[in-house]
């Protein structure tokens, strides 16, 4: 992961990333296999919200990409759907061995549009399709239901690995090509939605640190507490 924010500017850009979809899906462990490159099937289940950090390079730029990973419960839709604001990028993830994360995906699409910018990219996912004997969700399904939300689609596993770094890697791409126009990678440039200029990384991330700590404490209280 990368260091501390310095003047010597260890990234170009930065790009706040979401992970959404039902509990259990997988989403923790594809975000662990794409920054730690570690695999941990008995995942606890996130309480609230929670990220990590992988820099990359796409069409050469070094882009800082802040992972959230949400909550799938329903008790915790209200923290989760604030984090929507200023997310350029939202990997929505269904699980092929589960019928209802599928069946749950349109829903999950239309709280992605009502809360995120518009101009956010969305990305579907299926994740454990290494699981074949338990799939129950075609990767032709998948591809219909992506053609018909006209986001772009991968299937991937974090146990074995595949796909999961092109996703954030294409994710990416499309994001810088989205906004080129926008110059958002240039010195003193916009930093609207494809990006966040480098002169502001380090407030941001101390805020959004302390916002995340406070949240999650108090929604494991709640969790905790009857």
């Amino acid at each position: 992961m990368s260091g501390k924010g310095t003047s010597s500017r260890a990234y170009d850009m930065i790009m706040k990333l979401l992970l959404v979809g039902d509990s259990g899906v997988g989403k923790s462990c594809l975000l662990l296999r794409f920054v730690e490159d570690k695999f941990n099937p008995s995942f606890i289940t996130t309480i609230g919200i929670d990220f990590k950090i992988r820099t990359i390079e796409s069409k050469g730029k070094r882009i800082k990409l802040q992972v959230w990973d949400t909550a799938g419960q329903e008790r915790f839709r209200t923290i989760t759907t604030a984090y929507y604001r200023g997310a350029m990028g939202i990997v929505l993830i269904y699980d092929v061995t589960d019928s209802r994360s599928f069946e749950n995906v349109e829903n999950w699409f239309q709280t992605v549009t009502q809360h995120a910018n518009e101009d956010a990219q969305i990305f579907l996912v299926g994740n454990k399709c290494d699981d074949e004997v338990n799939r129950q969700v075609s990767k032709a399904q998948g591809q219909e239901l992506a053609a018909k939300l006209n986001v772009p689609f991968l299937e991937a596993s974090a146990k074995s690995n595949e796909n999961v770094d092109s996703i954030f890697y294409e994710l990416a791409s499309i994001i810088q090509e989205k906004h080129v126009e926008e110059n958002i990678g240039g010195v003193g440039g916009a930093s609207g939605a494809g990006g966040i200029d480098v002169s502001q990384n380090n407030s941001g991330a101390k805020n959004n640190c302390c916002y995340r700590s406070l949240f999650v404490l108090l929604y494991l209280l709640d969790y905790i507490l009857p």
